[in-house]
């Protein structure tokens, strides 16, 4: 094997897992990770919840960079960026000049908060939570504020919004989907995961679209495409995730929806890897921690020597909304079939079976919950 280094580009829960896996097969082979921000691990999906389980910035911080670097025995560096990548030459050019030479390059770069199309002065005080720097100012703009005003009614804006409820502030989500959850719930479990979250003192504005949003005073007023007016002391965005795609794409990788791979989470250059939320995985962009844990087991053992295809199995996501314990699988968008739902006041049972009658997809709320073990070995393997 070469003696150049594997470059891990990314410090997140995909660059960290890619080091330990491999470490646990070699322990000689060297390993640089370049991250843009401290390099501390840390669990980010921990972020959407931490107001709630009394976590400060600080304490989520499980490890900084120097520790993780004497545990796993890799070069970390922090605060370190990345310009270029040289596919001939097989190495990286850094802001400062420097270039690295490396044996396998791995894209763990994550992903961008996607930005509305907004008018007015008050766009760029729009705040994103995306990483531990993010939270920390989240955090100190919340000092003083009581009314909070969320974009986006997915998966984390949910989450935010059952997490600054259950702190005390008053809460409104705005989404242009008909329910929360659109894209993860159908239409009658979406309705009960809204009940709940009223009932915990959250206002929805739902087929609403923000188009305006102005400082007045200490405030803001948020003005929408419909005409509809309200104000609050905080915005938070949280309308998705887009895949950092630009330092591939400017390094003539191929990029779709997100860095393009194969079973083996290679790029077309067979060197060159991606995996985590830049990646799109024989046309999968699976934005959760199950899917990333598989892909760096198999991606370890591909560097290593052992070409290994990344098998996803079914990986059901918990939903952090204690107003409404959800654990969903949703299913692939391009399967036909429907939904057979049963629900009653304690919960909502949502089975997504194809046409001839195979297991896809279910989202279970509330007491359905407790048969998430017993559904899950039904559904058919996300990549088999």
């Amino acid at each position: 094997m070469s003696h150049q280094p594997v470059v891990i580009i990314g410090s997140g829960l995909a660059g960290y897992a890619v080091a330990r896996e491999l470490r646990k097969l070699n322990t000689e082979i060297p390993i640089i990770m370049l991250s843009a921000d401290h390099g501390g691990f840390y669990s980010k999906p921990m972020l959407s919840n931490a107001l709630a389980t009394g976590k400060t910035p600080a304490s989520i911080l499980t490890s900084d960079a120097a520790l993780m670097s004497s545990q796993l025995k890799i070069t970390i560096r922090p605060f370190t960026r990345v310009k270029t990548i040289d596919q001939s030459g097989s190495s990286v050019l850094l802001e400062n000049g420097e270039s690295l030479s490396y044996s396998h390059l791995v894209l763990a770069v994550g992903a961008d908060p996607i930005r509305l199309p907004l008018s007015g002065d008050a766009v760029e005080e729009v705040l994103s939570v995306n990483d531990l720097d993010d939270y920390h100012r989240f955090r100190e703009a919340l000092k003083d504020k009581k009314e909070i005003a969320i974009l986006g009614a997915g998966l984390i804006g949910c989450e935010f919004a059952n997490d600054l409820a259950i702190a005390g502030y008053q809460v409104h989500v705005i989404d242009i989907s008909a329910h929360p959850l659109g894209r993860l719930l159908p239409e009658e479990a979406g309705k009960y995961l809204q009940d709940k979250l009223a009932a915990a003192g959250i206002r929805f504005h739902l087929k609403s679209k923000v188009q305006h949003i102005e400082r007045v005073g200490s405030r803001y007023r948020l003005i929408f495409e419909e005409g509809q007016i309200i104000e609050a002391d905080f915005v938070l965005s949280a309308v998705g995730l887009r895949p950092r795609t630009q330092l591939a794409e400017t390094a003539g990788i191929y990029v779709n929806h997100g860095v393009v791979t194969n079973r083996y989470l290679q790029t077309e250059n067979t060197n060159i890897f991606a995996l985590g939320d830049c990646a799109e995985v024989e046309g999968k962009v699976l934005p959760f921690v199950m899917p990333i844990s598989h892909a760096a087991r198999a991606l370890a053992a591909t560097v290593s020597g052992t070409p290994t295809p990344v098998h996803y199995p079914p990986m059901p996501v918990f939903v952090k909304t204690p107003a409404c314990p959800i654990v969903v699988s949703p299913p692939d968008p391009i399967v036909i079939g429907e939904w057979q739902i049963d629900a009653n006041e304690d919960g909502v049972k949502a089975l997504f079976q194809d046409m001839a009658g195979s297991l896809h997809g279910f989202a279970l709320l509330g007491a359905a919950t407790k048969e998430k073990n017993a559904i899950t070995p039904q559904l058919l393997p996300i990549l088999a």
